[in-house]
């Protein structure tokens, strides 16, 4: 097993990644995600303790940063058998049987893991503002301009390839989530979250585009962000040739970044390898509302 480094050291000289490379590393292993320099270092909580699941029956979770390349690895194995093996994205992958991307590299995993089985159920992906000047941009750039947010970056992170186990998906393992990532941003003084909310081309029995322009056509009407905001996809799905008619609700992870008070930034990009419709989503720390900033934040 190999530990990543200490989240609160300082970064060593950035060549150390090309000679670990060269050593022997591939270009695709997660290494170094918690590698920062000091002036941007970023505080990971301790592992914390179990949390019993509201769930009748449910086993108890635990709630966890990852510290070691194996756990990196486990968070990738979940992601492609949910996304590979049961929405059939198309995954360009190094290594078979797990969905590994550019970003790894760079990023902080959370976990959530059955307390009995050991097992991860849950997982969320978290770039910081200073990791994704390491790597250059955010994932989210690479479906959108997303030049109107250049004022928010310092204090932005951004979250992706969140998933969890098809046995678990009950409220407590999202929960858990949600708290380590707002306990994580107050810890570090960030207060501004941006993410890809994938709506699957086969949703609630309808297949093409047309649940995905029926969402975004209510969504429009309802959740938009200030203009000022307001991004543009980069390949957008052709929402204007959908019927947007249709009476579908948003996936539950979309309606749960609702409720707590996220904004949607544009319309839809189409993301072909994972056949889905991604819409930019924008959640602030003050836009909690009030009951969910007492629950997550303690306030």
């Amino acid at each position: 097993m190999r530990d990543l480094p200490t989240p609160t050291l300082p970064l060593s000289n950035l060549a150390l990644r090309g000679q670990r490379r060269r050593e022997g590393a591939s270009p695709s292993t997660p290494s170094s995600a918690l590698l920062l320099s000091a002036p941007g270092a970023i505080v990971v909580a301790p592992r914390q303790p179990q949390v019993q699941s509201p769930e009748p029956g449910a086993s108890g979770i635990e709630v966890s940063w990852a510290r070691h390349q194996d756990e990196v690895r486990a968070a990738q194995r979940l992601r492609f058998d949910v996304f590979a093996g049961e929405m059939g994205a198309r995954l360009n992958t190094s290594l078979p049987g797990h969905d590994i991307d550019l970003f790894d590299d760079f990023c902080e995993h959370l976990l959530v893991r059955d307390e009995a089985t050991r097992e991860v159920i849950g997982t969320y992906r978290v770039l910081t503002p200073a990791q994704a000047r390491r790597v250059g941009s955010t994932y989210s750039d690479t479906e959108f301009d997303l030049t109107r947010l250049r004022d928010l970056r310092e204090r932005m992170v951004e979250l992706g390839r969140s998933c969890v186990h098809p046995e678990h998906r009950h409220g407590g393992v999202i929960l858990a989530l949600w708290g380590a990532l707002a306990g994580f941003m107050q810890r570090n003084r960030l207060d501004t979250m941006i993410g890809c909310a994938s709506i699957p081309m086969w949703h609630q029995g309808v297949t093409s585009g047309d649940a995905a322009a029926s969402i975004w056509r209510q969504l429009s009407a309802t959740h938009m962000a200030s203009i000022r905001y307001h991004v543009q996809p980069r390949l957008p799905l052709p929402v204007e040739r959908l019927d947007s008619s249709l009476a579908v609700e948003p996936p539950a992870l979309i309606r749960g970044y609702l409720r707590l008070g996220a904004k949607v930034l544009g319309a839809p990009a189409w993301d072909p390898d994972f056949n889905t419709a991604d819409l930019p989503m924008l959640m602030r720390l003050e836009d909690l509302p009030s009951r969910y900033r007492r629950h997550f934040l303690g306030d």
